[in-house]
């Protein structure tokens, strides 16, 4: 049966002033007027209301008819509806397959890729219908499964108009997104074309989104194989990449000492934040699972004083509880992944990435919940594990990734994600790798600061003033004031050092009378090392982890974890050498 034809009047088109990045797209898409339009703008940049003003020329001198808006999640469907209110257009986010058909009081549906790969007939009888905008946000997605994305273009190929939305950077894979244009790279590979893009470099120029700063986090993670060997590993050391994964998850383990350390400090910085200007200032914390998240609640919970709110994927009251924090003065928000794209909770500036995901899609879409700017100054902080993975997608915020067709897995992210997910299995789904290993506990340190693509610091405990004068940075900045107190700290921190070396050169007399434990020796060698590999960075630009790989490849022996005070004193002496 058809539907009627909506009653509601057609929305004003300028009922809210557009950014200048939107007015720019927007001449674009009226001077062309394209029955496919891609355009990329970083998370926080405002797609939303680029999408909604487009549907709102189109209604008003009746191009369309109607407009479909597909998101990834059932969240964002409501999401969308609300904005879409908000400017005049009635969008039902209730749309169910089982009725087909909605209140003529609407102007539009609001649906999820699954329901139009549940059912893309029933959504091509619809578009056929009546002229139609499609307004498919996070067309990514429809990249995730072959189904997905046979249906959307199966549902929406009779559309009088299609407009993808997305976040950068694309994924990359094997699977063309429908309604995307692709041209042949260099190498023969095919590359996606946006008809408008606008990067995380240009809406920071424009202070659109917050500069943010990244706290990585380091530590010895110790755990136990299923043959009943032990094995000891630092975070952001070079190791093999089930190393690295299982250390990492180590680090993550809510029993361990690891996620304790850096949830109290990253509370510590939402209490500058809101002490210093933020008032309103929230966190959340990016959890793998939903056991994770519980207990990182109840830690929180013990640092804090006060329960956070706990947001997990099968809540059916989970937007409600999402829109609740959103306008509420509460301190923190645990999640599992659903709240790391496209949720709109403008006081979020703290975060604690506490997942194994790498990929730089899901890092960018995570990151992008913390850099939607509300006031000159303002600064997002993301604590995160110091993994070699995450600090080179944190020290390239800025780059735009297109989506690119037959280029090899392992060339694309520089991470096996296959690998990573075999050996990081969630605990709620387990597997024969849950019982590969246990855990046994995992150390912090703060390793390092990145901002801006540069790195700042060297390693210091948790819990210490060294790491309280990080913690402390005031919550109003400007990017220049930012860089500038970094380096300031940079420099008190290693001339501290300096002294304290100094200060504890013993004698060939006192070394004798005084012997040190090796615990001590073997933790006061690391310090050293990695003090030296931070002044390295800083004066040759090359990552932490390179440094340690050159080191390894010029003075062999194992990780620095597990190398003897001999071999870490060789390192040492040929770093001081280069």
């Amino acid at each position: 049966m058809a539907e009627p034809l909506p009653d509601s009047p057609v929305p004003s088109v300028a009922s809210r002033p557009l950014r200048a990045w939107q007015r720019r797209a927007l001449t674009k898409y009226l001077a062309t007027k394209p029955q496919d339009f891609l355009a990329v703008a970083t998370p926080g940049a405002g797609k939303t209301t680029f999408g909604l003003r487009v549907a709102a020329e189109l209604l008003a001198d009746r191009t369309v008819e109607q407009v479909t808006v597909v998101t990834p999640t059932e969240h964002l469907k409501h999401q969308w509806a609300a904005a879409a209110a908000a400017t005049g257009i009635s969008i039902d986010p209730e749309f169910r397959n089982s009725q087909g058909i909605t209140s003529s009081d609407y102007r539009g549906v609001a649906v999820t890729y699954a329901q139009i790969a549940a059912h893309p007939t029933l959504h091509r009888v619809r578009t056929e219908r009546r002229k139609t905008l499609v307004i498919l946000d996070e067309i990514h997605h429809a990249g995730d499964a072959r189904s997905w994305g046979e249906a959307t273009r199966e549902a929406f190929l009779p559309a009088v108009r299609r407009l993808a939305l997305t976040g950068t950077p694309f994924r990359s894979d094997d699977i063309p997104i429908p309604f995307v244009t692709y041209e042949p790279d260099a190498d023969g590979t095919q590359r996606s074309r946006a008809d408008h893009s606008y990067g995380y470099t240009d809406a920071l120029r424009d202070g659109v989104v917050r500069p943010v700063v990244f706290l990585a986090y380091s530590g010895e993670a110790h755990w136990r194989t299923s043959a009943g060997e032990e094995y000891t590993a630092r975070l952001g050391e070079p190791l093999t990449q089930e190393q690295t994964a299982r250390a990492w998850r180590t680090a993550l383990d809510p029993a361990g000492e690891w996620i304790p350390a850096v949830l109290t400090a990253a509370n510590t910085r939402l209490s500058q934040l809101r002490a210093g200007g933020v008032p309103d200032a929230g966190g959340l914390v990016i959890a793998s699972d939903h056991v994770s998240a519980k207990a990182y609640a109840q830690i929180l919970q013990r640092v804090t004083g006060h329960e956070p709110v706990v947001v997990l994927s099968d809540d059916p009251k989970a937007s409600a509880r999402i829109a609740e924090f959103a306008d509420s003065d509460e301190r923190w928000l645990v999640a599992v992944r659903m709240v790391s794209e496209g949720v709109d909770v403008p006081r979020l500036a703290v975060g604690v990435y506490a997942t194994s995901a790498s990929t730089p899609l899901f890092f960018a879409q995570a990151v992008g919940r913390f850099v939607r700017a509300r006031r000159p100054g303002e600064t997002a902080s993301v604590f995160l594990p110091s993994v070699p993975v995450l600090l080179e997608l944190a020290s390239q915020l800025e780059t735009q990734r297109d989506h690119v067709l037959g280029k090899p897995h392992r060339e694309r992210d520089g991470w096996d994600d296959e690998l990573l997910a075999a050996a990081n299995q969630r605990r709620d789904e387990p597997g024969e790798e849950e019982r590969a290993f246990t855990a046994l506990g995992a150390s912090a340190e703060l390793d390092q600061v990145i901002y801006d693509g540069s790195s700042f610091g060297t390693a210091i405990l948790a819990g210490t003033e060294e790491e309280q004068d990080y913690l402390g940075l005031p919550g109003l900045l400007s990017p220049d004031q930012m860089r500038a107190l970094l380096r300031q700290r940079q420099e008190q921190q290693l001339a501290q050092a300096t002294r304290r070396k100094a200060e504890e050169q013993p004698t060939a007399e006192a070394s004798t009378a005084r012997p040190q434990g090796v615990q001590e020796r073997l933790a006061h060698l690391r310090r050293e090392l990695n003090t030296l590999v931070a002044l390295h960075h800083h004066r040759t630009g090359k990552p932490h982890g390179k440094i340690h790989s050159e080191l390894r490849r010029h003075c062999g022996g194992p990780p620095t974890a597990m190398a003897t005070a001999d071999q870490l004193e060789e390192r040492i002496a040929t770093l001081r050498s280069w």
